[in-house]
């Protein structure tokens, strides 16, 4: 079972640091490299660009709710429900296997 999260790519658990504006303000998120693809996934399917894409999430999070607490915790749980779906999609698609059990075959 731990091979499979001990054998992923070091550069997927790398982070970075990336310089965006939200709102008219500067600022900048530290995620890992695996987040920012999955970000970069998301704005494609959306037809965005990812920093349209952050603006949009944020903004939206701001009407929800009032604040935006912490953004890089949001855009990680972000990323886990995007790939969460995804997964089942795609188990559903396969008659019901979990994905998860295909990647440690």
């Amino acid at each position: 079972m731990c091979s499979l999260f001990a054998h992923q790519p070091q550069r997927d658990y790398e982070s970075q640091t990336r310089s965006l504006r939200i709102g008219g303000h500067c600022t900048s998120i530290r995620l890992e490299m695996s987040f920012w693809d999955t970000l970069e996934e998301i704005a494609a399917k959306e037809g965005m660009s990812l920093a349209k894409f952050l603006t949009t999430l944020h903004d939206e999070v701001l009407d929800h709710h009032g604040e935006v607490r912490n953004f890089a915790s949001l855009l990680r749980c972000s990323c886990m429900i995007y790939r969460a779906k995804s997964a089942a999609a795609v188990a559903e698609f396969r008659g019901g296997r979990p994905a998860m059990l295909d990647a440690a075959e």
